[in-house]
């Protein structure tokens, strides 16, 4: 059985390296298609995962669009020269492909509808399988959904998948028990970015004012950092970010995908953009489970007030690794599950229960 796993973004790496890993072992061909990003090429090396690139993303609207037609050129000239049976991820690429090929293809999505109509319009009712957290059952309603009991961050920080590296700490001149703090600032250039504004310069800068009393403050970023702020930035290898996450006392940032990767390490988290309030799996995070805490950038005074109680919290990462077994114990590996997903398919030509 020929598998396509297609990467668009870095976290896309984390989110399928297991199941590639599985694949792989249990005797499945698998070919991984990837953008030209270097953070991309450099995290499917680390984990020795050979790769195709379909080429470089543009940051413009219109570039956007040019680029899906040629990345969707070269996945179906793979599918082809490979006769690719089974196609996973997230991109619109894997649907589009999938409906002029024999390629059957799982659409991972965990975002509302509302917050990428884009995708909602024009990739999903190409796709032959649309798999999402369960969160959003209440729109995925399709015969085509399939909904799963998880987060995408849960294929590959369950405790059954990762655990955290102490000396990634050592490395940074850290010591276990140390005090210290990461934030991230997003670059929000995703075709589901558009006019979505994270944290201010004046308001990094605040945060910054507010945390160096309770221990050090590291700044990780995927865009070139603000001249001020470059005392705080770290360089750490893609690989070893979770490790140096689960050890901190709390994450602050715009990044929906941090934000999320901090709530299933037991991390107290933080996060400021316009999304705040708009994204399902994160609501469910801070209203069922209580793991982190969402705010739009006018809400910035009330971020602090919130800040300023966790920090004067006694044994708040414990109480915080409660919640984290608590809300373990309703979601399930989603490795697991994307294996079984495939597997199944491979050995009945059908998913035997949709959900």
């Amino acid at each position: 059985m020929n598998v396509l796993i297609d990467i668009g973004h870095p976290a896309h790496v984390h989110l399928f390296r297991n199941l590639y890993k599985i694949l792989i072992r249990e005797g499945f061909n698998v070919t991984v298609t990837a953008k030209d990003v270097p953070i991309i090429k450099e995290l499917l090396s680390k984990y020795d995962i050979p790769y195709l690139l379909l080429g470089k993303k543009s940051n413009s609207i219109w570039g956007k669009l040019i680029d899906q037609l040629i990345f969707g050129w070269r996945m179906w000239r793979i599918v082809r020269e490979r006769d690719i049976d089974i196609g996973i991820g997230t991109s619109i690429n894997i649907a589009h492909v999938s409906k002029v090929s024999s390629m059957v293809s799982f659409v991972c999505d965990d975002d509302d509808s509302e917050v990428q109509p884009l995708m909602t319009r024009f990739g999903h009712p190409f796709a032959d399988y649309i798999v999402s957290p369960d969160v959003l059952s209440f729109e995925r309603k399709s015969k085509n959904s399939i909904v799963y009991p998880g987060y995408h961050e849960l294929a590959y920080l369950h405790p059954s998948r990762f655990a955290p590296d102490v000396r990634v700490l050592h490395e940074h001149g850290l010591c276990e028990g140390e005090n210290f703090f990461v934030m991230r600032f997003n670059a929000f250039n995703a075709h589901h970015d558009v006019g979505v504004s994270g944290l201010s310069i004046s308001q990094k800068r605040e945060l910054i004012q507010l945390l160096k009393p309770y221990g050090r403050v590291i700044i990780t970023t995927e865009k070139n950092i603000d001249e001020e702020f470059g005392d705080y930035q770290i360089k750490v290898s893609p690989e070893k970010a979770h490790s140096l996450l689960a050890y901190a006392n709390i994450f602050i940032g715009d990044s929906q995908t941090m934000t999320s990767e901090a709530a299933m390490l037991g991390v107290p988290s933080l996060r400021c953009n316009s999304l705040a309030k708009r994204i399902s799996y994160l609501n469910e995070q801070e209203k069922v489970y209580g793991l982190t805490k969402g705010f739009l950038p006018s809400e910035f005074d009330a971020l602090k007030i919130q800040l300023m109680e966790w920090l004067k919290t006694p044994d708040l990462r414990s109480i915080w690794m409660k919640k984290r077994d608590a809300m373990l114990q309703d979601k399930i590996d989603v490795t697991d599950f994307q294996y079984k997903l495939i597997s199944d398919f491979a050995k009945y030509g059908a998913l035997k229960n949709n959900n």
